[in-house]
C-alpha cells in the first residue's frame, strides 16, 4: 500500500480514540488487512507487572475496525471471543487481523496478537455487520 494511502487512513482512525490515545498504531493494510501495533508502557501493566489482557483485547478490536472499515465505513462488531495463548516477552504488542469471510450483511474476522520475538499472546475471532 502507498504511504499516502495509510496516512490518510491512520487519519481516518484518529476517531478511534481510545485505542490510539492508549498508543495503538495502523502499521500496514490491504485489502481486508490490517497490521497494527502498540508498544507497552507502564500503563498498559497490571499489579503482577504483565500487560492487560485488555489491552490484546483493544488492539485486535482496532485491527478489525481499520481492515474492515478502511476499504468502505460502516461494519461494525456483533461478537469477537478471545483466547490469551501467552504473556508477551517483549515489549511491543503487534495484531494482524485477517478476514476469513466477507458476506454481503456479516463478516468474520481472525486477528493474531503477538509481540515483537514472534511470542504468541492471543487470538481473538470477531463476526462483524456491515451496516
Amino acid at each position: 500500500m502507498d504511504k499516502q494511502t495509510l496516512e490518510r487512513v491512520r487519519k481516518l482512525f484518529e476517531g478511534d480514540r481510545f485505542a490510539t490515545e492508549n498508543g495503538a498504531v495502523i502499521e500496514e493494510i490491504a485489502d481486508h488487512y490490517a497490521k497494527c501495533s502498540l508498544i507497552l508502557e507502564r500503563r498498559h501493566r497490571n499489579a503482577m507487572g504483565a500487560a492487560m489482557g485488555g489491552v490484546s483485547f483493544t488492539l485486535a478490536d482496532f485491527a478489525f475496525a481499520v481492515a474492515s472499515n478502511w476499504q468502505v465505513m460502516g461494519t461494525v462488531s456483533l461478537n469477537s471471543s478471545i483466547t490469551y495463548l501467552g504473556a508477551p516477552k517483549g515489549e511491543k504488542l503487534i495484531a494482524e487481523a485477517v478476514c476469513i469471510k466477507d458476506g454481503r450483511t456479516t463478516c468474520c474476522y481472525q486477528m493474531n496478537v503477538y509481540d515483537e520475538l514472534g511470542n504468541a499472546v492471543a487470538a481473538v475471532l470477531t463476526t462483524g455487520y456491515h451496516k
